[in-house]
C-alpha cells in the first residue's frame, strides 16, 4: 500500500466520480452541493490523515461545536472564545489558609482525585458558595498583543 502522502497526492488526478466515492466512504453521506473541488479534495485528505494518524482530541472538538454555535448565534457577529487550559496544567489558590490544586484534563478537572466538570464546581466544593471557577482561580482571558509602541493594547470588557 503507497504511503498516506501519495494516496493524498493520487486524489489531485481522481475524476468528479471517484471523489464522490472517496466521499461517501469517509463521510457517509453525499458530498454537499455546489462544494468546490478544493474543498472537497482537502476535506478527504484530511479524513485520510485522521484515520493514519489519529483526530483531534475531545477536548478540542467540544470546544470547536461550541464556537460554532457561539458563531450561529452570536449577534453582530461576535463571540466570545473563552478560555483555553490545556491538559495537564495545574491551578493553584490559596484559600482558607491552604493551597488547593486543581489538575486541567481533556474532559474536566480533577481536584483531590476527584473529577469536576467544571472550575465552577470546584470553587463552589472550596468556598462552600458560588463562584465563577475562572475567576476564583484568577484566569482571565487573553490580552491583546502588545502595540508598537511596547504597551499593552487596551483589551475589551464584554
Amino acid at each position: 500500500m503507497a504511503g498516506i502522502e501519495d494516496e493524498i497526492a493520487a486524489l489531485e488526478d481522481m475524476g468528479a466520480q471517484e471523489l464522490r466515492r472517496r466521499w461517501r466512504r469517509f463521510y457517509h453521506t453525499e458530498h454537499p452541493a455546489g462544494l468546490s473541488r478544493d474543498l472537497q479534495t482537502r476535506a478527504i485528505a484530511y479524513k485520510m490523515q485522521e484515520r493514519v494518524h489519529g483526530g483531534l482530541p475531545q477536548h478540542i472538538k467540544r470546544k470547536l461545536r461550541t464556537l460554532a454555535r457561539q458563531l450561529e448565534t452570536a449577534s453582530g457577529g461576535k463571540f466570545k472564545p473563552g478560555i483555553m487550559l490545556k491538559p495537564g496544567a495545574k491551578l493553584i489558590r490559596e484559600w482558607g489558609g491552604r493551597p488547593h490544586s486543581v489538575v486541567v484534563l481533556d474532559d474536566g478537572f480533577d481536584y483531590e482525585g476527584k473529577r469536576y466538570p467544571s472550575l465552577s464546581a470546584i470553587a463552589r466544593e472550596i468556598t462552600g458558595v458560588r463562584w465563577s471557577g475562572p475567576r476564583f482561580f484568577g484566569i482571565r482571558r487573553a490580552l491583546r498583543p502588545f502595540s508598537s509602541a511596547g504597551t499593552e493594547a487596551p483589551h475589551e470588557h464584554a
